[in-house]
């Protein structure tokens, strides 16, 4: 990889439900937890510091209302674009240590504002809930590829006038379980897929089809998105929601080393790890040792 690396902080909780009434999601610490690991310094970054997201706060929303937080969500991703644009323009590789899953919204808004973008969207679910396929939505980190490809509601979809972030043709979904509710959309929508068990036969080759699928001449390059529930729940509890049928720590490594040493892509963010349920690091410290080697 021949630009330099950078690590920037976007940890924002804003699209997930609370675990308990009364608390909120600890995605936001996931930043503290690698960095404790060494990640800045494993993968030869320098420090971009942090983004502050704006306070958890449902206020009075109920189901109906639309995505909780939707304010909040969206003056985040402006002030994350905005970060992570300049980052892209002095020619940095931005490693964006997130929160949850809507922290998307950022990096694409970024890279719309640059041109045509491509985004790999890994994850054990394929977060294209909407008000079209579901009775109600809310967390916004469980439509996040719905919002980034122009599903979902105006303030959030069509932030300066640019939807959709990324052209469906443009995405590529991988991981996501076999019960997946979504599925009739992503397929509807001619998003390229795999599932986990696909994913899981060769990641190698998943990866291989999804570079067919972005190093297109038309595409300006792309953006990888890891939320880490795309592995098994026996390997990674430390979500919010674990399931069986995902990847283990060598394939995970295996699918991401390829696609983060093309030169067309620009940056990932990692998000859903949530230290409050991972007391003793233990799996703070597994998923540091993936990425590092991934980056390697």
């Amino acid at each position: 990889m021949g630009r330099s690396r950078v690590v920037l902080d976007g940890p924002s909780n804003l699209g997930l439900r609370p675990p308990v009434e009364g608390t909120v999601p600890g995605c936001y610490k996931l930043a503290g937890a690698l960095r404790d690991q060494g990640i800045v310094g494993r993968i030869g970054a320098a420090d971009a510091g942090c983004v502050v997201p704006p306070r958890y706060d449902r206020g009075s929303w109920k189901p109906g209302d639309g995505v909780f937080n939707a304010a909040a969500i969206a003056s985040y991703s402006v002030r994350l674009a905005d970060r992570i644009g300049a980052l892209l323009d002095d020619d940095k590789f931005v490693v964006l240590l997130g929160g949850e899953c809507s922290n998307l919204l950022g990096p694409t808004l970024a890279l719309k504002r640059r041109g045509r973008y491509g985004v790999v969207y890994l994850d054990g679910h394929s977060d294209m809930r909407t008000v079209d396929n579901d009775e109600y939505v809310g967390a916004a980190g469980g439509e996040a590829l719905a919002l980034v490809t122009g599903r979902g509601q105006a303030d959030l979809t069509d932030l300066e006038g640019l939807s959709p972030y990324v052209n469906d043709a443009d995405a590529v979904m991988l991981g996501y379980r076999e019960d997946e509710a979504y599925l009739e959309t992503l397929v509807e929508a001619g998003i390229a897929h795999w599932s986990a068990l696909r994913v899981i036969e060769d990641p190698a080759r998943a990866a291989a089809g999804v570079l067919a699928q972005l190093e297109r001449e038309e595409l300006d390059g792309f953006w990888v998105h890891l939320d880490v529930d795309i592995l098994d729940a026996a390997i990674m509890p430390a979500v919010d929601s674990p399931d069986p049928g995902g990847l283990d720590h060598a394939q995970l490594q295996a699918l991401l080393r390829p696609l983060l040493a093309s030169e067309n892509c620009v940056g990932i963010d990692i998000g859903i790890y949530d230290p409050d349920l991972d007391p003793e690091q233990v799996y703070a410290a597994e998923l540091t040792d993936t990425l590092a080697a991934a980056l390697s």
